[in-house]
């Protein structure tokens, strides 16, 4: 099955979802980390203790920890991204499926593709890299570079 799909300008690569086990024990740690502060807060105030700031500072805290577990495990689970080719860029958004990121917008002078290598050797994955230096987008999906090559050459033969 392949990982990408292309649609006139449009280039949309999905990410390959983690093992379930692996998806349910991240799931599993999203919700404790948005669980725990409140039942510990709440235990606490039964037993007799009084209210304090540090209660608001660990709701906080693990809020954000648990904000992040959720984009994880939303991208390994959803996720893909959205490029929009134009003549002179690209409008790239990462879609965690629940929720998108901001859409970025790259204006380049000539319109490359390429890609990168990543991980280990014997893994043969790697990344799109759209344009060149320091006005490149690289994008996070990883892919068989055998799948990236075919997709480099049909969206240069557009």
């Amino acid at each position: 099955m392949k990982q990408y799909k292309i649609l006139n300008n449009d280039l949309t690569m999905k990410v390959k979802k983690s093992p379930i086990f692996v998806r349910v024990v991240m799931f599993l740690f999203t919700f404790l980390f948005f669980l725990a502060p409140f039942l510990g807060m709440f235990v606490a105030l039964l037993i007799g203790n009084k209210f304090h700031i540090g209660y608001i500072i660990g709701i906080g805290l693990f809020g954000l920890l648990g904000f992040y577990m959720l984009r994880i495990s939303l991208w390994n689970t959803y996720g893909f991204e959205s490029i929009n080719i134009k003549e002179n860029g690209v409008l790239y958004e990462a879609n965690y499926g629940w929720f998108k990121d901001g859409k970025r917008s790259l204006e380049l002078k000539s319109l490359t593709f390429s890609f990168r290598k990543i991980g280990y050797d014997e893994d043969n994955e790697g990344v799109m890299v759209i344009g060149e230096g320091e006005n490149e987008l690289q994008c996070v999906t990883k892919m068989n570079i055998d799948e990236l090559k075919e997709m480099i050459h049909q969206l240069e033969n557009k």
